[in-house]
């Protein structure tokens, strides 16, 4: 039995392959090798299934399948011939050419095989030209760039080209077996700054996506030489030995998945040992005087990509233990780094921000309680140790070290706050004469304001310094700091408009300084930033946001603020974020209840108030105004920050101002023209889970009624598919399903490639239980999209297979009272029943109202849904007589009939004709004859 099956599978796996649908032949072949044990049959099934991946493209299976199909019969000629053909696509030309020589051998008189010899045979002696000559090219680089006496323009064209060769599989190789990397290690050594950078941009293509290269050169240059030329103080050397070290580590650890054609992948030791080695030396780095502010911010950025784990599945935390263990100290010595004292190490503005993120990073890669504890107690240790009553520097470092904490990881930084003395030190450092300790002490107040209870101690007992500081101080840093600090615990009440920290507009008269601040130019970046972080803070009051919008000098500083921080600064995007948040109101507001409302005024408990200026009117306006200052493409520019600076909290705040932006659908049209489309895709791709649902719902209100082609361009189209599938969740609230399925509804009426896009992703079943759903705008809108995704073959399969209710339900929203359902539906149902004749059969067998259901359609008074009911009336007369006869006998020829003979109107001359071509087809039948 299992037999027969096996060579009936076989005969259906061909007939697949003969009408081109690869993907099923397959099917059946693999189905036909679990069943069959024949060794000729076993041969057979193998060869077609590599037919199947020579029209698939998909080489390696080919060849594979070809292979076992070889094995079981040495002299298959047409499986020697399609290995032949795998092989040359996979580049392994010299086994390609054994193959065909083979099949040439078998059968002399062929032609096929004989220009296909001579064809290969040309291939591999040009492969071993290119190669000779590939040799002789890198052996003349070498010549030049190692020759003193070369023209500068020869040797920069040189280096240039082995850099390009390097970065190619052949070429690399090619260098590297001609004793390249020893050569490469002379141009290091002539120490000039364009040789060095070539040999070093060279050596980082070579080391890319091959572990034993990457081994060999680790070894070979030696990673204290590796790190000493990433210490030096040229930005561009720098970066170009920390691609080098991220290309090693990418390969080591097998991240770098790229398949190199034509190569088998060589063995190599575990490489645990040589991973663990770089990141020892990397935190070597951290600590040494001798590293600069470029290298050291390199080296942070190495272990931020490399040592916490991407995925917190997997069990393995190994790598963030050995550095908690071995060099969390040498991180809170860059965090506790106070740029004013001579002691302090090389800096660059974004070290101490880095070494924060790290921080933060490691601590949340932590599995267990017992490692958070430990992690706790080498921090808590570090900063007891640093307090010294002698020594006020120490003192200083202590709490900028608490202050970089507080920028990492809150929940370790506020238990540190708890330590014995640290807040007290704090107060004391703002009456401190030296202008350092003042800027440290006055930043990690700013920190450690941000619980509402650390805020109440700060407002008792350190803001009559800050203001006393504010007043006195002619430091611009300082006063500036001092400024956000006051702005922070302004602001500690949040949107409650009754919890207000400070006297009625003393807050608008700090956000006016701060606004001020912004628009100086002659201030430098840095110190504009904290202006940024202040606003952030005193938009929560509504007056702040309203006076804010309308200065439109300071939203555009704030703007470009943003767009010419992308490489560098965390803080200014998060702080930018955030206020275009508050500006929008676009944070949760959680419900008001209004019976607990009475009830808390009954017990005299504080109820939060709403301020005037939060109501929708003044929102509504706020959006406009920015808009109009360009803050779309400020968002697009946001967007594109590089990863190590564009946090998960920070994407998710915005994708809250993108979605409060595209509220009014008026509005869509000009977020599309500005680039929003393009921006929200990333947002809802990545991020955290909230962030995500909000950038999928601002994708589903742009898709919903934009042109997919001009909101979404290219290839990007098909991105947009997923995060709108993932509203179809009854977990998401019922606007997110409804404009999910618009957007989708929109996509899917543009190519059959989205209707497929949209299959994949898993949505039909979910489509499907929105045509179910009780509330009528889901239903519909579920209906609208069936209703473009019909015209696909993979769904109509779905409504012709057997065993389920799929037609039904259409049939039966054709019956519904919502004239948009009807529409809808009967939409589907023409198009379904106009493709398959088996559906019109089907159609009258599912319900016994099949005929009622009809003939309200052709009836009904709006035109579209009654064209439509006409149309399905001409696919059942079109389909068989008998199932014409039947429509005959009814009331359904006198339904044509009158509106076949209703007065001509250019409104109702679709209906006319098409009731015109059902009599038509009655008469073609000869159950009706013309009455002359």
């Amino acid at each position: 039995m299992a037999e027969a099956e096996a060579v009936q599978l076989k005969e259906e796996g061909n007939r697949h392959f003969q009408v081109q649908d690869y993907k099923a032949a397959v099917k059946s072949y693999s189905q036909a090798l679990k069943l069959t044990k024949d060794k000729a049959l076993l041969a057979t099934l193998y060869r077609n299934r590599a037919a199947c991946g020579l029209k698939t493209e998909s080489y390696a299976q080919a060849a594979s399948d070809a292979s076992r199909a070889i094995d079981i019969n040495s002299s298959d000629i047409k499986a020697l011939y399609r290995r032949c053909q795998a092989m040359e696509h996979l580049g392994k030309l010299d086994q390609a050419f054994k193959d065909v020589q083979r099949c040439a051998t078998l059968e002399p008189k062929n032609q096929n095989f004989q220009e296909t010899l001579r064809r290969l045979n040309i291939s591999i002696q040009e492969k071993l030209r290119v190669q000779f000559s590939t040799d002789s090219r890198v052996q003349q680089m070498f010549e030049i760039l190692l020759d003193e006496n070369s023209e500068s323009e020869k040797r920069e064209k040189a280096a240039n080209n082995l850099i390009v060769l390097g970065r190619e599989e052949a070429g690399a190789e090619r260098i590297f077996q001609n004793n390249g990397v020893v050569l490469l290690l002379q141009l290091l050594d002539t120490k000039r700054p364009e040789l060095v950078l070539a040999a070093v941009r060279t050596l980082s293509g070579m080391c890319t996506g091959h572990r034993s290269r990457a081994t060999a050169i680790l070894h070979t240059v030696r990673i204290d030489r590796i790190c000493s030329l990433m210490a030096v103080e040229n930005e561009d050397m720098s970066l170009a030995v920390c691609n080098l070290l991220q290309a090693i580590i990418d390969s080591l650890s097998g991240e770098d998945k790229r398949e190199h054609r034509g190569k088998e992948e060589a063995l190599v030791l575990d490489s645990k040992k040589d991973l663990k080695l770089i990141t020892g030396h990397l935190l070597d780095m951290l600590a040494s005087k001798k590293v600069s502010g470029q290298g050291r911010d390199q080296a942070l950025n190495l272990l931020n990509k490399n040592v916490p784990r991407k995925d917190l599945a997997i069990q393995d935390n190994s790598r963030t233990i050995y550095v908690v263990d071995n060099g969390l100290r040498k991180i809170l010595k860059v965090v506790g780094q106070v740029p004013d004292l001579p002691s302090c190490l090389p800096l660059t503005d974004n070290t101490r921000m880095l070494a924060s993120i790290l921080i933060n990073k490691l601590y949340d890669d932590l599995r267990c309680d017992p490692e958070r504890d430990h992690f706790r107690k080498i921090c808590e240790e570090y900063i007891t140790g640093k307090f010294d009553p002698q020594d006020m520097d120490k003192n200083v470092s202590a709490i900028q070290t608490v202050s970089g904490i507080l920028q990492g990881p809150f929940d370790l930084g506020n238990q540190l706050l708890g330590l014995k003395g640290v807040m007290e030190m704090m107060v004391a450092l703002c009456g401190s004469e030296r202008e350092q300790d003042q800027l440290v002490a006055v930043e990690a107040l700013i920190h450690a304001s941000t619980k509402l209870s650390r805020a109440s101690f700060i407002i008792t007992n350190g803001i009559s310094l800050l203001k006393e500081i504010y007043k006195t101080t002619k430091n611009e840093k300082i006063k500036i700091r001092t400024l956000v600090g006051l702005c922070k615990l302004g602001s500690a009440g949040g949107t409650d408009y009754g919890l207000r920290q400070f006297a009625e507009g003393s807050t608008e008269k700090l956000a006016k300084q701060c606004r001020k601040w912004l628009c100086n130019e002659s201030i430098d970046t840095r110190t504009r930033r904290w202006a940024v972080e202040g606003l952030a803070y005193l938009t929560l009051d509504a007056d702040v946001k309203d006076d804010f919008v309308h200065d439109i000098p300071a939203l555009q500083a704030m703007f470009e603020l943003a767009k010419a921080s992308l490489t560098s600064d965390k803080t200014i995007l998060y702080s930018v974020a955030t206020t275009l948040v508050n500006c929008t109101n676009s944070y949760d507001v959680k419900e008001v209840i209004p019976e607990l409302v009475q009830l808390a005024k009954f017990s005299k408990q504080h109820v939060p108030e709403e301020h005037p200026k939060d109501k929708k009117d003044f929102i509504d306006m706020r959006v406009k105004r920015l808009l109009k200052a360009g803050v779309i493409s400020a968002l697009a520019c946001m967007v594109k920050a590089d990863s190590a600076i564009l946090t998960n909290q920070t994407k998710e705040l915005l994708a809250r101002v993108f979605l409060a932006l595209c509220d009014n659908p008026k509005d869509r049209g000009t977020i599309v023209a500005q680039g929003g489309g393009k921006a929200l895709i990333p947002l809802a791709l990545e991020g955290t889970d909230v962030g995500k649902v909000k950038a999928a719902h601002a994708l589903a209100k742009i898709a919903a009624i934009s042109n997919p082609d001009i909101a979404f361009p290219g290839e990007r189209v098909y991105e947009v598919v997923r995060p709108l599938v993932s509203l179809l969740d009854t977990e998401r609230d019922g606007l997110q399903n409804y404009e999910a399925l618009l957007g989708l509804t929109n996509l899917s009426g543009r190519s059959d490639k989205l209707r497929q896009k949209i299959i994949k992703e898993k949505a039909l079943p979910d489509i499907e239980n929105y045509m179910f759903e009780k509330h009528d705008q889901l239903r519909q809108a579920a209906t609208e999209c069936m209703c473009n995704l019909v015209t696909n073959k993979e769904v109509q399969e779905r409504f012709l297979a057997d065993g389920n209710d799929r037609l039904k339900l259409v049939v039966l929203l054709c019956g519904e009272d919502d004239h948009k359902v009807q529409n809808a539906a009967a939409g589907a149902l023409a198009m379904l029943t106009a493709a398959h004749k088996k559906l019109c059969f089907k159609m009258t067998q599912v319900t016994t109202q099949w005929l009622e259901i009809l003939q309200r359609l052709c009836l009904h008074d709006r035109l579209s849904v009654q064209h439509r009911g006409l149309v399905i009336a001409y696919n059942l007369l079109s389909a068989d007589a008998e199932l014409a006869k039947k429509l005959v006998e009814s009331e359904m020829l006198e339904i044509l009939t009158i509106v076949g003979k209703m007065e001509p109107d250019e409104k109702k001359e679709v209906v006319i004709q098409t009731a015109r071509e059902c009599l038509i087809k009655c008469m073609d039948y000869g159950f009706i004859k013309p009455v002359s």
